[in-house]
């Protein structure tokens, strides 16, 4: 049946073929590069390398942070006129930028989580659900207040919260669900939210890695009662340092800020049961240094351009490379919106591409490729979680086969923070040519 010219075609649909015509051509492409690269030796074996940048050149390409003459003269207005005034700025913007009805900036992300944890006022043995497949801070300061983890595997092709698996590890003591939303994608929230209501369950969020993604077209950050962000050197709004949590009730913001911030009280209404601790606070000094305040709001005005900058350079690679039999890049659902932080992250199904990992990654360094073997360090395996002296009742050490997988499995690219086409066109090649060779690398 012919379509009616005169009639719009739906934007969903123009999409789907628009995506389906890009992967065919990428997927004709990389067939012919791949019949080209097979006249080519491996670099392995005496060829020469597919990647000709320099090193250095390549290493630039994924500088971070990057401050620029706004921060440097932020930086300076702030040094002319010292004060705690771009704090203020920075959580009045934040407001605005996320519609959040509360945040409160602190030292560093822990410090957040800290004070979060804090806010739940949960009595001592209740547990919270994590994954172990994240950096420590998400998880250790619980055992400040008693609150003991409870180790949640992630799905292996997208590092994130299994709700599958933390069905099973349910008991009648799990009072929150902590998900991350690893390397700038974003957790299936919506599920969380359903097994979270269902069970009675608190959803906080870890957005350290992803500020500005999405899901259904609601911001990360603003799908649980409270969540997290980081401001150090490393993370996409980089500031050398800091944090901000966010809150969607007024207890819960007191409450945290209270527990950092000795001067603020006196700022919160009358009837607040937390006014009264004007002066001491509730033990802890976590307030934001003016200077990370003032990175943060310029580093922050330019979140969106550099996320859709960054997404759409990693698209241009992976599009084209993960048509190679094996190669799997994470999964996202298409009514989620994410960014790419720190690194690329692909995945080798070693069946499908008739070698293995190490051969991969070892024919692509040799190609000048910046790969590697990726493995992330698992909380639940460290000596901490092991000794009960540290915890008011010991965690569970279980077994996370997806959380191994994942490290059996996962391949690291650069994550490029500037533009740099025909390194992307290098880095193409170089797969296409390793892949040529697949029969021989599957013998070493």
């Amino acid at each position: 049946m012919r379509r009616d010219p005169s009639k719009k075609q739906p934007e969903a649909t123009r999409r789907t073929v628009l995506q389906s015509a890009g992967a065919l051509a990428a997927g004709l492409l990389a067939q012919s590069a791949t019949t080209q690269g097979a006249t080519e030796s491996l670099a392995l074996q005496g060829g020469t390398p597919a990647v000709t940048i320099p090193s250095r050149k390549q290493a630039e390409a994924s500088r971070w942070p990057i401050f620029g003459a706004e921060e440097e003269q932020a930086v300076l207005d702030l040094l002319r006129n010292p004060g705690y005034g771009p704090i203020a700025a920075l959580e009045a913007e934040w407001k605005d930028y996320f519609q959040a009805p509360f945040v409160k900036a602190q030292c560093n992300g822990t410090s957040a989580i800290a004070a979060m944890f804090f806010a739940l006022d949960l009595p001592p043995g209740s547990e919270i659900m994590v994954p172990s497949y994240t950096f420590f801070a998400s998880i250790v300061p619980m055992r400040i207040f008693g609150l003991v983890p409870v180790f949640v595997d992630v799905n292996p092709r997208t590092l994130n919260f299994d709700v599958d698996d933390a069905k099973r590890r349910l008991t009648k003591n799990t009072k929150a669900v902590f998900p991350v939303h690893w390397m700038g994608l974003p957790c299936a929230m919506d599920d969380i939210g359903d097994f979270a209501t269902e069970h009675g369950l608190t959803v906080l969020e870890d957005v350290a890695h992803s500020p500005g993604a999405s899901l259904k077209g609601k911001a990360l950050g603003t799908w649980g009662r409270m969540s997290i962000f980081s401001y150090q050197a490393s993370k996409p709004i980089p500031a050398m340092e800091g944090g901000m949590g966010m809150y969607q009730n007024r207890e819960d913001y007191e409450r945290a800020t209270t527990f950092g911030h000795s001067d603020l009280p006196g700022s919160f209404p009358a009837n607040s049961p937390y006014r009264k601790f004007e002066g001491s606070g509730l033990g802890l000094k976590y307030r934001m240094n003016p200077m990370a305040a003032v990175l943060a709001r310029a580093q922050l005005r330019k979140l969106k351009a550099r996320n859709d900058e960054g997404v759409a350079q990693v698209r241009k690679l992976n599009e084209r490379i993960t048509q190679l039999p094996g190669l799997v890049e994470p999964t996202i659902r298409s009514d989620m919106s994410r960014l790419y932080y720190s690194s690329n992250i692909l995945f080798l199904d070693e069946a499908k591409a008739g070698f293995s990992r190490n051969a991969l990654v070892k024919a692509l360094q040799a190609e000048g490729v910046k790969a590697t073997a990726h493995r992330y360090r698992l909380q639940h395996k460290l000596p901490l979680y092991q000794d009960a002296a540290w915890w008011h009742h010991a965690p569970v050490i279980p077994e996370l086969p997806g959380s191994d997988e994942a490290n059996r499995t996962a391949v690291g690219l650069p994550y490029w923070t500037s533009a740099v086409p025909e390194l992307v066109e290098q880095y193409a090649q170089a797969f296409e040519k390793v892949w040529a060779h697949r029969k021989q690398l599957a013998e070493t």
